[in-house]
C-alpha cells in the first residue's frame, strides 16, 4: 500500500514538473490567452479574491511566505538528519525532488492566477496608433506639458481636507473603471487596498514602490511613500490587478487613471511621468524640464528623491533589479526592466478622445 501511494504521488510531482515547464516554454496564442484567461477567467478569480483581500488588513504574502519558509526549512532539516543517520543521500535527494515539484506547483498557481496575463494581446496591438516612433524632441515636448500640468495642479493637490484611502476614493475608482471599459470589453476588476507588508524594508532597501501578490491579488505598498505619491502607485498597480502584467502597460493604465480623477491624483500621475521622461531625456533636456518646475513641484521631488536615498542599499538594489529584469524576461517581457520606459512611447503614438481616452482598434472578427 505504502508503495503504491508512494508511486502515485512521484507521479504527481513529475507530472507538475513536466506541466511547468511545458507552460513556461509554450508558444501560447496571445488572442486565445486574452479570449480565455484575461477577458474570460481571469476577471472572475480577481473580483472574488481582491474582494476578500481587501477585508483583510495583513498582507496574505507575508502569510504564504512566512508559510514557505517554514516548510523549506523543516523539509530540508529532516532531509539532512535523515541522510546523516542513514549515511546516504537519497533522503536529501527526495527532499529535493519533493521541493522541486512543490516549486513547479507554485508556478502553476501562479499561471492560473495572474501569470498568464504576461502572454495576452499587447497593448499597441489593442490600440490605434496614429503616429511614427516619437523622437528626442517629442519627448522633451511630453515632459514639459507633465510640468505644466505640475504646475497647475500643485495647489489643488496640496490643499483641502484628508484624501480618503485610494482603494475607497470614488473618483479614482470611477477613472480606474472608465479607462478598463476603453480598453477592453470586459466588467472591470475591483481595485485593491494599499497593504503594509513584511516585505516594506526590502521596498525601502531596493527602492521599489509597490507590487502585487499574484497568489491573493492584494497591493503591496512601500510605507514610505509620500501622500502625492500614493494614487499614481495604487493605479499603477490597479493596472497589474486588471491583468496588465507588463510594466509599461500598467504605467499607461495608472497614468490614464490618475489624469482623469481629482487634482490630487492628476499632479501624481503627471509627477510619475516627468519623473519617468526626466529618467530617459539627456541632461540638457532633464535641465531644461527642471528649470521649468515652479518651486512647489520642485520641492516634491526633492522629497522624493531624499526618500529613496534614505533606505536604499545599492548593492541589493542593483541586485534586485537584476533578478526583476531576468523574471520579467522569463515571461515573455522581452524588455525586461527597460519596459517601465515604453510607456512614453505609448502615450506618444497612441490616439486620445478627450480627457485621454484612448482609441481602441475594431476587434479583428473572430
Amino acid at each position: 500500500m505504502d508503495g503504491r501511494v508512494w508511486t502515485v504521488g512521484r507521479s504527481v510531482e513529475l507530472a507538475a514538473v513536466i506541466l511547468a515547464l511545458a507552460l513556461a516554454l509554450a508558444p501560447l496564442p496571445a488572442r486565445l490567452v486574452e479570449r480565455w484567461f484575461s477577458s474570460g477567467v481571469y476577471p472572475l478569480l480577481e473580483r472574488a479574491l481582491t474582494s476578500v483581500s481587501n477585508l483583510l488588513p495583513f498582507a496574505i504574502l507575508d502569510i504564504l511566505l512566512a508559510g514557505a519558509a517554514i516548510a523549506l526549512a523543516v523539509t530540508l532539516t529532516r532531509a539532512v538528519r535523515e541522510s546523516s543517520r542513514s549515511r546516504s543521500v537519497g533522503p536529501l535527494l527526495r527532499a529535493v525532488a519533493h521541493v522541486a515539484a512543490a516549486a513547479a506547483g507554485v508556478y502553476l498557481l501562479f499561471l492560473l492566477l495572474w501569470g498568464f496575463n504576461y502572454r495576452r494581446v499587447p497593448m499597441p496591438e489593442r490600440l490605434m496608433l496614429e503616429r511614427a516612433a516619437p523622437s528626442s524632441e517629442d519627448v522633451a515636448q511630453l515632459g514639459l506639458r507633465a510640468v505644466d500640468a505640475m504646475n497647475t495642479t500643485y495647489a489643488a493637490a496640496h490643499s483641502g481636507p484628508q484624501p480618503v484611502p485610494e482603494w475607497q476614493d470614488p473618483d479614482l475608482l470611477n477613472a480606474f473603471a472608465d479607462v478598463q471599459r476603453a480598453l477592453s470589453d470586459t466588467a472591470p476588476v475591483h481595485a485593491g487596498r494599499l497593504k503594509r507588508t513584511l516585505l516594506g524594508s526590502y521596498f525601502r532597501w531596493t527602492s521599489v514602490d509597490g507590487m502585487i501578490n499574484p497568489f491573493g491579488l492584494e497591493v503591496l505598498a512601500n510605507p514610505d511613500l509620500l501622500p502625492f505619491e500614493r494614487p499614481f502607485v495604487a493605479a499603477h498597480e490597479w493596472g497589474h490587478l486588471a491583468g496588465y502584467a507588463d510594466e509599461a502597460e500598467a504605467n499607461f493604465v495608472g497614468w490614464l487613471t490618475c489624469v482623469r480623477a481629482t487634482p490630487p491624483a492628476q499632479y501624481s500621475g503627471w509627477l510619475y511621468l516627468y519623473w519617468q521622461i526626466s529618467a530617459e531625456v539627456n541632461d540638457r533636456e532633464r535641465a531644461r524640464l527642471g528649470a521649468a518646475l515652479a518651486t512647489g513641484p520642485r520641492q516634491d521631488v526633492n522629497a522624493v528623491i531624499a526618500r529613496l536615498r534614505r533606505g536604499e542599499l545599492p548593492a541589493l538594489q542593483r541586485a534586485s533589479w537584476k533578478v526583476y529584469d531576468e523574471y520579467l524576461k522569463a515571461n515573455r517581457v522581452e524588455a525586461g526592466v527597460r519596459s517601465y520606459g515604453a510607456v512614453v512611447t505609448l502615450i506618444l503614438r497612441a490616439r486620445f478622445e478627450n480627457g485621454w481616452m484612448p482609441v481602441r482598434r475594431p476587434a479583428p472578427p473572430s
